[in-house]
This record gives C-alpha cells, structure tokens and sequence, in this order.
C-alpha cells in the first residue's frame, strides 16, 4: 500500500512538472527547457526534478507527449462534442483559437511554437512535433471528409486542401497574437473560417460560445476564475 501511494505521488510529480515544461516551452523553446528552470518554476530541487528524467531528449519527448495531452482536452473532445459535419469543422477550429486565445500555454500555440523551434533538428524531436502535426492535419481533413458524407461541403472540394487551408488561417491568427497581441485577430481568423466553410459559422459559434460559457462555470466553481 505504502508503495502504491509513493507511486501515486510520484506521478503526480512527474505530471506537475511536465504540465509546467510544456508551458515554458512555449516562451524558451524546447531547446531551452533546463532541469534548471523547471526546478526554480516549480519550486524544486534541481534533484528532485532530474530523477524524474534520464537526459533532456526524454524531458523534451515527454513534453511533448503531455503537450499532446493538453491539446485532446482543450480542443480535440470539444469539438468531438459538436455534431458531425460542418459543425464539427468549425468547432475544430473554434475550439483552437479559444485555446490560444484562453492562453493555456502562455505563447501560444504549443505544437506551432515546437514546430518553429525544432525545425532544422533531425532527430525524435522533431519526429514527434511533425507527427502531431500530421495527425491534427489529418483530423481536419477527416472532418471536412465527414461534412462531404452528409453533404454539407461539394464532394469536388479537396478536403485535403481544405484542411491545409484552415490550419493556415489558425497559425495565422495564432502567430499573430503571440507577436502582436492584438486579441482582434481571433475575430479575423473566425470570419474567415466563416468565409471558406459558410456552412459551418452557425454551429461553431453556437458549439464555441456554450462550451466557453461552461468552462467558465466550472472555473468559477474551482475558484480558478
């Protein structure tokens, strides 16, 4: 039993502080993620942070893996809540520009910040940040493929194209946030979300506005707000 709880315990240490290096990647890079720095941001020993870790590539990748994490809960089982369709489409992309806009990660959107920082490095860090890419990528086009099945989007449009597109416009207005930080251009990306699936305007912003609502309830409720 006494093992057991030590487990427990140590788990929720490990999460603690990945919780808080996938924060801090987003300001100083995954590069410059330092047992150093995670220790002072958590108020630990620099030992009690390392024993958790074998090099800084196992920090890096689990970073990562918690960032993935982060980003099912504050976008993916969101938009999942939408209906099928266009609806679920535009609550993809409304659920992305509130998570940046609600700043779970302090720069940003963690993968578009990865992406930049890990670019000219081959190895598994780069591997992993490509590949969440992909799959995101994927989950849009997946979606819009859906909207065709019910025939809410034309068969002839490309869903693959129409994917690349939508992420463009989110890493836009993402990009431009963290640079400027000019709230206005979550307003600018969502016309035009709007504009390149009409369909979907409605249902996102419905979708979007209810669960930002809620969140906000349950922040209160949690003393968080």
């Amino acid at each position: 039993m006494l093992e057991e709880a030590n487990g427990t315990k140590g788990a929720q240490t490990r999460s603690a502080i990945l919780d808080e290096a996938a924060r801090l990647a987003t300001v100083v890079g995954l590069d410059g993620l330092s047992v150093g720095g995670l220790a002072r941001a958590i108020g630990m020993s620099k030992s009690g942070v390392y024993a958790h870790f074998g090099s800084k590539q196992e920090l890096q990748l689990s970073t990562i893996e918690s960032a993935r994490v982060t980003f099912v809960e504050e976008v993916l089982r969101p938009a999942l809540e939408a209906p099928r369709g266009t609806g679920r489409l535009g609550a993809a992309c409304e659920e992305f520009l509130s998570h940046v806009e609600r700043g779970v990660f302090p720069g940003g959107c963690f993968f578009s910040a990865a992406a930049v920082d890990v670019a000219s490095w081959p190895g598994p860090v780069r591997d992993a940040i490509a590949c969440q890419r992909t799959a995101w990528l994927a989950v849009l086009e997946r979606f819009a493929r859906e909207a065709q099945e019910l025939g809410e989007i034309d068969t002839a449009e490309d869903a693959a194209q129409l994917a690349f597109e939508l992420q463009a416009l989110l890493a836009a207005a993402n990009t431009s946030f963290i640079l400027q930080g000019d709230p206005t251009v979550f307003d600018q990306a969502r016309r035009a979300v709007r504009r390149r699936v009409p369909a979907a305007a409605a249902a996102a912003d419905a979708t979007g506005r209810a669960q930002r609502e809620e969140r906000g309830h349950r922040n209160v409720r949690s003393g968080h707000a």
